[in-house]
């Protein structure tokens, strides 16, 4: 197993550049297990997932979702998970890699390189958005955005506090840069710290103050009273009922189809390239079978019974089901920033309430910025044989220089979420259900997702990872291209080609970085 690596325990490697290198590895699987679902666990739980029930028929919306989970969502977990653990063997923890290994031919390595270049680019608007909830947790707590009462006056007051438009609320951009840096800072120190000692101790931290915050908000939203003056649809049941309760003509619409399936795929964080770099971590017997799946548990429940619970409960209460949808309709972060803070606002305690809910989003947003910032950790430290520490710094002064756009300009953040965090996801995550399945072999695949499993994979997971799972890919990516390709452009021009040409710099940068990082490195199987 250890053959290619003579001068190695089985905790070290030796680098392309030849030098012998300790490998991290997680040090419980509790702290994996918390780690990977911490990852998952992110503002798409709590801001995306509300957003897309409440704009695709909400019960409706429910029946592909849970399809999507059993055909896309947990076997391609699974066949991350075995993809990574392989891949750790040989010493590498990015996608690049590890695709390498999985399949001996040049263009491995490039494909390879998106489970790289997306995380990286994400990470330029991630952080920042997640400092935002940071700082409005602060706004709460102070009373600072205390009696603006309408979306206009909150979404003015964002506005400002983004430095995307002049008002009284801000003078200058200090607060956003100061929550953004504090923010950064938070994610670097905790990567330095390591696998074990820094993401691990975190998760085990993070993980359960998210789901108490959570469990907090949840019971204050299922004991809401509607507002003087409410219609008969503004109650709690009202809430729950239209998420729960399907319409099924609404069945017939491929839209709500592609965006139930879309939401699984982005939620459990598959097609990222995360999860194979945190399984890289894992011993070669160390399970996958019960970690996927346990990972996936979280995250649902997090989603479904604490995410769909608190956001558009609370909008129907105060608002109704059709003002919900309008609400939704105008973007995630109305529901989230505006309808919620004006909700809050309108109870006892709310700006302790309202400082809960924005850093829950925090948590979320922080357990998810850390892990989509180690792929280029890993690709440097291991790919160059630099300590760790070099290798943070090195990604945090990128990082803080390339989000500079994201922050001054709307349409870089859009055209970064458009390209890197839509339509590249789903590009990626059918090349590595192909390669997976039919390249590398779903019979290697399968001895591989079932190697030290503690618990027993059904067998007909086998058929659905090799042809169900990349067709159903195949039409999702199909239809998105269809339908969101081609379609208006609404940022200026210059912030739109200057995003897509940031773009193409970092992937060629990448690239580049690891055409040297593998040169040397063998393809042979361990």
């Amino acid at each position: 197993m250890w053959g290619e690596q003579p001068s190695c325990s089985p905790h070290c490697y030796i680098s392309s550049q030849g030098t012998s290198l300790i490998r991290d590895r997680w040090a419980t699987k509790t702290g994996l297990i918390l780690a990977l679902a911490g990852n998952a666990i992110g503002l798409g739980n709590f801001l995306r997932f509300p957003g897309q029930a409440a704009a695709n028929g909400g019960g409706a919306f429910m029946i592909p979702y849970f399809l999507s989970l059993l055909l896309i969502g947990i076997p391609l977990m699974w066949a991350e998970c075995a993809m990574g653990r392989y891949g750790g063997r040989f010493g590498h923890g990015h996608t690049a890699g590890i695709f390498h290994r999985l399949w001996p031919h040049p263009i491995s390595k490039y494909i390879g390189v998106f489970g790289i270049f997306i995380p990286f680019t994400v990470a330029l608007y991630y952080i920042p958005i997640t400092s935002w909830c940071l700082a409005f947790s602060w706004f709460s707590f102070s009373g600072a955005y205390e009696g603006l009462v309408t979306r206009a006056e909150i979404g003015d007051f964002l506005k400002a506090f983004q430095g995307w438009e002049s008002n009284a609320h801000f003078h200058g951009r200090g607060a956003l840069y100061f929550f953004f840096l504090l923010t950064l800072a938070l994610n670097l120190m905790i990567l330095t710290g390591g696998i074990a000692r820094g993401i691990e101790r975190f998760a085990k931290l993070a993980l359960p103050a998210l789901f108490g915050l959570a469990v907090v908000l949840v019971i204050r939203v299922l004991t809401l009273s509607p507002p003087a003056g409410a219609g008969p649809d503004q109650t709690v049941l009202s809430g729950l009922g239209f998420v729960w309760n399907p319409d099924l003509r609404l069945l017939g619409d491929w839209k709500v189809w592609m965006s139930a399936a879309g939401q699984v795929f982005f939620t459990i964080s598959v097609g990222w390239g995360i999860i194979h770099t945190y399984t890289s971590y894992l011993g070669p017997d160390d399970d996958v079978a019960l970690t996927g799946l346990s990972t996936v548990s979280l995250n649902e429940f997090a989603e479904i019974v604490l995410g769909g619970t608190i956001a558009i409960t609370a909008s129907v209460v105060f608002f109704g089901i059709i003002a919900t949808q309008d609400i939704v309709a105008g973007g995630t972060f109305d529901l989230g920033f505006q309808a919620m803070a004006i909700i809050f606002q309108q109870l006892p305690f709310g700006s302790l309430l309202g400082g809960i809910w924005f850093l829950l989003l925090f948590f979320a947003g922080l357990t998810s910025a850390v892990a989509i910032t180690q792929p280029a950790v890993a690709l440097i430290q291991e790919g160059f044989g630099v300590t760790r520490g070099r290798a943070v710094a090195l990604v945090g002064l990128a990082l803080l220089t390339l989000s500079v756009p994201a922050l001054w300009w709307r349409g870089v953040l859009d055209e970064l979420d458009f390209w890197a965090g839509t339509f590249a996801l789903l590009l990626f995550g059918f090349a590595e259900a192909v390669i997976f399945g039919w390249i590398f072999g779903i019979e290697r695949g399968w001895r591989e997702i079932t190697r030290g499993a503690d618990i027993r994979v059904p067998a007909i997971v086998k058929p659905v990872l090799k042809y169900v799972t990349p067709v159903f890919l195949g039409a999702i990516l199909l239809g998105f291209v269809f339908q969101s390709l081609g379609g208006p452009l609404e940022s200026a021009p210059w912030q739109i080609w200057g995003a897509r040409g940031l773009m193409l710099a970092i992937f060629i940068g990448l690239a580049s970085m690891v055409r040297v990082a593998l040169r040397a490195s063998p393809t042979e199987d361990a």
